[in-house]
């Protein structure tokens, strides 16, 4: 068990949780705005419409944040992998240059004796 990272994860998902909640919250006063704009509504009517539209609001929300939960691990994986063969072909890069200079060195050595 690693105490950092579990501090970590309960923190991303307190945040994740405090982020939605304010999404919510947005979401119902958008909804009591916009039956505002209907003053003939009763106000079982207005319940009703602000029921369906917080519903409606809130999936459309939770889709859109999903798609980019997705993106976000697809590009978390895409520069992972990226990130791993610019690593690979710099240790190459540095093997090769050390050996070319240990190389050279050694053949000016071999020809100053």
């Amino acid at each position: 068990m690693e105490p950092d990272r579990d501090s970590a994860r309960t923190l991303i998902q307190i945040e994740g949780y405090l982020l939605w909640s304010a999404e919510v919250e947005t979401i119902r006063r958008q909804a009591a705005r916009f039956t505002e704009q209907l003053p003939w509504l009763t106000t079982a009517q207005r319940e009703d419409v602000e029921r369906v539209y917080t519903h409606d609001r809130a999936a459309a929300s939770r889709a859109v944040l999903e798609r980019i939960s997705d993106r976000a691990c697809e590009l978390r994986g895409e520069y992972g992998e990226r990130y791993r063969r610019l690593r690979t072909r710099c240790v190459a890069a540095a093997v090769l240059a050390v050996g070319a200079a240990s190389g050279t060195c050694a053949a000016l050595t071999f020809l100053v004796r």
